[in-house]
This record gives structure tokens, C-alpha cells and sequence, in this order.
């Protein structure tokens, strides 16, 4: 397991699975051509890049470098680094056919290979070790405040998503996620008083 400081966006949720398995960073995946129009996780994009910078890591066809494109016009340049995957042809796994260009996407790339396109990109690759800033919300914090498992987790979670400006579309997984980004456990029990 790889610790990065920035957040990792993706393309979609296979390429977020299997980055899972051995980045410990923040994924977000756009998508696809969803986050053209989607203005919540534009801005979730956005207030990322400025509080830890972000990774982009597309596909290598010419689909992924529109997204990149995209990302690239939307947040600040120093915010912001380009991780390129090398084209190899070939074909997902999951998929009965090759791509229309035929190179195999970040979901279709093995470890060794996405962690050598990392380090290319000058992303700083932290020890596991290293020690966090702040305590870190958990699952069994998100039940205890209510956020999950309980009568009313979603509304709570909804009003809380809304308060601090993210899409509200967000699982309580990916919101946990996502608050950890930002936040301590200290400052969400501040926000929560508010609401």
C-alpha cells in the first residue's frame, strides 16, 4: 500500500476499485463525460485541488485526454499533477470486447505498471508510517453521529452534504471519504452543533 498526499481522480468506478486495492488516497472518479455538466463535483474537484492538490490519472485514449483537458481548464495549474498511463494494447477483463481504440485502460493496468507512471509524474509517495494531521473520522463516527445506519442518516447526511457545498448525490461511504479529505472528527462535531 502506496500513501499519497493528493487526491487521485479517475474516469470510473473500476479504475477507483482497483486503485483502492493499493493507493491509500482520496479517489474521486468523474464519471466519464458526467463532470462536464456536473457542477457539484466540479466544485468538489476544485476545493480539493486547492486544499491538497490533485492527481489525474485518465485513460490514454482520446476520451481520458478530453477529461484531462477539462480538469486541467477548471482548476488552478500549480494544483494540479498529470499522470500518464503508457498505451498498451489489449482489453479489460471485464469487458467482451477490446475498446474502440484498442489500449487497455487504467482499470486494465497492473500495479507495478500504475505505480511507475506515479512516480514519472513526480507525485511524492509517502511511508504508510507517516503520521496524520488529525484524527480521522470513521465508519462507527458516522454511526454514532447518525450519519449512517439510523431512521434519518440520509436526510442528516443530505443537510450536512449541503451545508459544506458538496454534491449531494454522495454515498455515506464516499462522503466519509470525502470528509476526511477536509475535515477532523473534532471540526465535523463543530459542524454538526450548527446544523
Amino acid at each position: 500500500m502506496i500513501k499519497l498526499n493528493e487526491a487521485v481522480i479517475v474516469e470510473g468506478r473500476y479504475d477507483k476499485i482497483l486503485l483502492r486495492g493499493f493507493i491509500d488516497a482520496p479517489i474521486i472518479e468523474t464519471g466519464g463525460f458526467r463532470v462536464f455538466k456536473d457542477k457539484e463535483k466540479q466544485k468538489l474537484i476544485r476545493k480539493l485541488s486547492e486544499t491538497r492538490g490533485i492527481i489525474i490519472m485518465t485513460d490514454s485514449d482520446s476520451a481520458g485526454f478530453v477529461i484531462r483537458n477539462f480538469l486541467r481548464g477548471i482548476v488552478p495549474a500549480g494544483k494540479i499533477k498529470h499522470c500518464y498511463i503508457p498505451q498498451i494494447r489489449g482489453k479489460e477483463k471485464r469487458k467482451a470486447e477490446v475498446s474502440k481504440e484498442g489500449y487497455l485502460g487504467v482499470e486494465g493496468l497492473d500495479e507495478k505498471t500504475i505505480i511507475e507512471a506515479l512516480e514519472r509524474s513526480g507525485v511524492n509517495i509517502c511511508s504508510k508510517s507517516a503520521e496524520t494531521e488529525f484524527e480521522e473520522i470513521t465508519k462507527a463516527d458516522f454511526y454514532e453521529l447518525g450519519l449512517s445506519g439510523k431512521e434519518n442518516s440520509a436526510k442528516l447526511r443530505e443537510k450536512l452534504l449541503k451545508k459544506l457545498g458538496m454534491p449531494t448525490y454522495l454515498s455515506a461511504n464516499a462522503f466519509l471519504a470525502v470528509l476526511n479529505c477536509f475535515y477532523s472528527k473534532k471540526d465535523l462535531l463543530d459542524i454538526l452543533r450548527e446544523i
